[in-house]
């Protein structure tokens, strides 16, 4: 699975193979060829079938898990298909002004979740598109890239194929991010360390293809900054900084605003590094409303085949922040830890421990019951 290109990698390891589809068994080679089916030769099929089997512990079950994103009340307490994941993709060539495209197609309890269907759909059906853009490049300087259509969004730590996180569970940072935009992204490479990229979308700031906010001037801006380490910094060189920005028009009478910074570098210690993410939005619940979220990661690559890997996390905001029901300021803290192995070939195996807290002890967790809630996940993707 290819990730978006702007968002943090560095502690993954892809399991997938491409296969190749040729356009040999349908074009004869004796006819002219048709300009749309000679594209099908450098296309690519990937995907994954993820799944997952959660348990929390407690009385009643888990009606309300403030902050959890792909993981709440529904999937506690029982085995899950979570998302069956299709893409075709032509990357782009090395050539002037290449052309490709990426379709991403989601099936499952995680495409209901994600809600991209546009104002057309009238059911979500177990079905969403996640990615669906055509990508160009002209010759720019070093080279300007364009996408076209519908893309992942270039904010935040985490992505939504969870498999290239850390960790199974996302974090209270990509709760309050989005995830994919419709619109144009254009990125540019200034330097090996340094990378920009900016896009106009559709405004609202919501995952929904083609959303209409009933007001034609508002549209959502977004954009970001990559700094890279280069080899001359010694041990820290690969590290990178990451700073975006997106604005998603009014919301009300203020425009939402969504600010993030993460940071992952390499330690001196063979195997291990850090990272650290500050998501911040402003009017996302109301005017004036608030939330903002800070974790740190740490990653300990074991052996070729096994991966350890810790979050804590920190996030407070105003009422109804991160779908906490009561009715003053939010503050929840968080501990996960997660160890990954790859025993079978092309397939990801998880087993998580994670810890969530109300600091304001209202009993916000297990339906109201309890101020803690302690879940423990095993997570198998098969990756192809």
């Amino acid at each position: 699975m290819k990730k978006g290109d702007m968002k943090l990698a560095t502690y993954t390891r892809t399991l997938m193979a491409l296969g190749v589809i040729s356009a040999g068994a349908v074009v004869n080679a004796e006819e002219s060829a048709v300009p749309l089916l000679t594209g099908v030769a450098s296309t690519t099929l990937s995907g994954y079938v993820d799944t997952s089997a959660i348990w929390l512990p407690g009385p009643g079950g888990a009606n309300n898990l403030p902050g959890r994103s792909f993981d709440g009340a529904d999937k506690q307490n029982g085995f899950n298909l979570n998302v069956v994941s299709l893409a075709l993709e032509k990357p782009l060539d090395e050539t002037d002004w290449a052309a490709g495209y990426r379709v991403q197609l989601l099936f499952g309890p995680d495409a209901n979740t994600l809600g991209s269907l546009s104002s057309l759909g009238t059911a979500s059906g177990d079905f969403a598109v996640k990615n669906a853009y055509v990508a160009l490049r002209a010759p720019v300087g070093s080279g300007l890239t364009l996408k076209v259509g519908v893309w992942d969004t270039i904010m935040g730590y985490e992505v939504f194929e969870s498999g290239n996180n850390p960790n199974y569970s996302r974090s209270y940072g990509y709760f309050i991010e989005p995830i994919i935009h419709t619109g144009v992204l254009a990125s540019y490479d200034f330097t090996e360390w340094l990378s920009v990229s900016a896009g106009v979308a559709d405004g609202g700031g919501l995952n929904s293809i083609n959303f209409r906010s009933g007001v034609d001037s508002v549209l959502s801006y977004v954009g970001s900054i990559v700094l890279t380490a280069p080899e001359e910094c010694g041990w820290i060189s690969g590290g990178k900084l990451y700073l975006g920005a997106m604005d998603s028009g009014i919301q009300g009478a203020k425009d939402m605003v969504n600010w993030f910074a993460g940071l992952t570098i390499p330690t001196p210690v063979e195997g291990l590094s850090v990272g650290a993410a500050y998501d911040y939005r402003a009017n996302g619940l109301f005017d004036s409303s608030y939330e903002n979220a800070t974790g740190l990661y740490v990653v300990y690559q074991a052996t070729d085949k096994c991966q350890l890997s810790g979050r804590a996390e920190y996030a407070t905001g105003s009422a109804g922040a991160y779908g906490y029901t009561g009715p003053e300021a939010v503050q929840l803290l968080g501990l996960t830890g997660t160890v990954a192995c790859q025993i079978w070939d092309h397939t990801l195996s998880r087993l998580e421990v994670r810890w969530d807290h109300d600091l304001n002890s209202r009993g916000e967790f297990l339906n109201g019951n309890a101020n803690n809630a302690f879940s423990v996940a095993l997570n198998v993707i098969y990756q192809f």
